[in-house]
């Protein structure tokens, strides 16, 4: 896959000259030729230059796609987000088509040249509901709508435990917040065996704490020690505990933690750390 880091890199032109002077801007890397003799079509070559001038000389031009190879996708789009030009060009590459042209907002043209969406870098939300929508998810969507994460190449999915599937009488939660029927640590009194307390490590703490000697059986909800989630791709998850916040490995698998009190600008930042530990480790052993 050809997909120029940055649309600075792309040129173009309505015409090639075809005379001996053939200059170009210094850091163009990619030249798109609208050919105004037809309709909609276009080649594109990869260019080598030379010289130390803002104009420098064409040393070499190298045919990438012409004719109906290339296609011009209609509508604008933000060209900073590489998730999304990789999939839709991913879509459009069909038969003799192995280039896609992209109009941003700006009217700055890029391209995706033979479009690998095995590229595109998946992160795993993990979170509970209620509330519904998670409050976690409900971040990393209204930040990546923001376009915060164009630049990383990246998407993701969601692994969401429901709780109500653990509602009922005899069920403890942590906090009355939740909305969930049962009984919560912090405003009911237990006093006979045989509840079942659905949360942390903490939860399980507060519970002997509040209530030695009775009976219970426990699900572990703490993404550290999870009873039912186990990472098998990267991950951002959440924690009540803000020691434990950071790049973390659960499962063998790398991920990111950040507090329940987390705001929008820290849950970014996990996520642009998570995207680079990731790419740092892939140099690491490559």
């Amino acid at each position: 896959m050809i997909f120029p880091d940055e649309y600075k890199y792309v040129g173009h032109s309505r015409e090639l000259s075809d005379g001996e002077d053939r200059r170009i801007y210094f850091l163009t890397k990619y030249l798109i030729v609208e050919h105004c003799n037809s309709d909609k079509d276009y080649s594109l070559y990869e260019v080598e230059h030379q010289g130390n001038d803002l104009l420098r000389d064409v040393a070499d031009m190298k045919l990438l796609a012409s004719g109906e190879e290339i296609v011009h996708y209609e509508r604008e789009l933000n060209i900073k987000d590489r998730a999304l030009l990789i999939e839709t060009a991913s879509e459009m590459c069909k038969g003799d088509i192995n280039t896609v042209i992209f109009t941003g907002i700006d009217k700055h043209l890029t391209f995706v040249h033979k479009p690998d969406t095995s590229e595109i870098y998946d992160i795993e939300i993990v979170d509970i509901v209620p509330p519904e929508p998670s409050w976690l998810a409900s971040v990393v969507r209204r930040l990546e709508k923001s376009g915060i994460f164009g630049d990383l190449t990246i998407k993701f999915s969601e692994n969401l435990t429901d709780l109500r599937e653990y509602q009922g009488e005899n069920t403890i939660f942590p906090c009355s917040s939740s909305g969930l029927q049962g009984k919560c640590l912090d405003c009911d009194i237990i006093d006979e065996d045989g509840a079942l307390l659905v949360g942390c490590e903490i939860s399980k703490d507060l519970f002997e704490s509040r209530f030695p000697g009775i009976e219970y059986s426990f699900v572990n909800i703490c993404p550290f020690r999870s009873d039912i989630f186990k990472p098998s791709k990267p991950f951002i998850t959440r924690c009540c505990r803000s020691e434990k916040s950071g790049i973390v490995t659960i499962n063998g698998i790398r991920g990111a933690v950040v507090h329940w009190g987390a705001s929008e600008f820290d849950v970014a930042r996990a996520i642009w750390d998570l995207v680079a530990d990731t790419k740092g480790n892939k140099e690491e052993s490559s």
